[in-house]
C-alpha cells in the first residue's frame, strides 16, 4: 500500500520529538541555559502544526469536493485511511510527545502544545496519502 509515501512525514515527526525531547527535559532538569531554546522549540513545533492542520484541511476539502468521502476520524486519526504500520507510527509519535509534554509541563509549559504536531502531520499523511471510501449521493426525500 502507501506506506512508503509518506515516510518524509513520519521522519519529520520523530525529528521534532527528538528535538523537543532534548531541549524540553533539560530545561525541566533545571539547566537555565534551555529554558530560551525550550519556549522557542515548543512554540515553533505548535506553530509548525497549525500550519499542518490548515495544509491537512485545504488537501482533504479538495479530496471531498473531487467525491472522497473524508471525515475527522479518518483525517487526524488515520481511521481507515492508513495502513496499520502507518496509524501505528503516528500513534507512537503522539503518545511519546505527550509523555515528554506531561513529564516536563510543570517546568517547560509551552510543551503541553506539542502533541499537536503528531496529529497534524497524520491529517497531511492522510490527505495526501490515505484512502477514504467515495462519498455516498445525498438520500431523495
Amino acid at each position: 500500500m502507501k506506506v512508503e509515501q509518506g515516510r518524509g512525514l513520519v521522519i519529520t515527526g520523530w525529528a521534532a520529538n527528538a528535538l523537543f525531547l532534548v531541549t524540553a527535559v533539560p530545561s525541566a532538569a533545571g539547566v537555565e541555559v534551555f529554558e530560551g531554546p525550550a519556549i522557542v522549540v515548543a512554540l515553533a513545533l505548535f506553530f509548525t502544526s497549525i500550519g499542518a492542520f490548515g495544509y491537512a484541511f485545504f488537501v482533504a476539502a479538495a479530496r471531498s469536493a473531487n467525491g472522497d468521502n473524508v471525515a475527522v476520524e479518518n483525517l487526524f486519526f488515520l481511521v481507515g485511511s492508513a495502513p496499520r504500520a502507518v496509524q501505528l507510527q503516528f500513534l507512537a509519535m503522539f503518545t511519546v510527545c505527550t509523555v515528554i509534554a506531561c513529564a516536563t509541563v510543570v517546568w517547560a509549559p509551552f510543551g503541553i502544545l506539542v502533541p499537536m504536531l503528531p496529529m497534524g502531520l497524520a491529517g497531511v499523511w492522510a490527505a495526501r496519502y490515505g484512502t477514504f471510501p467515495p462519498r455516498r449521493p445525498p438520500a431523495h426525500r
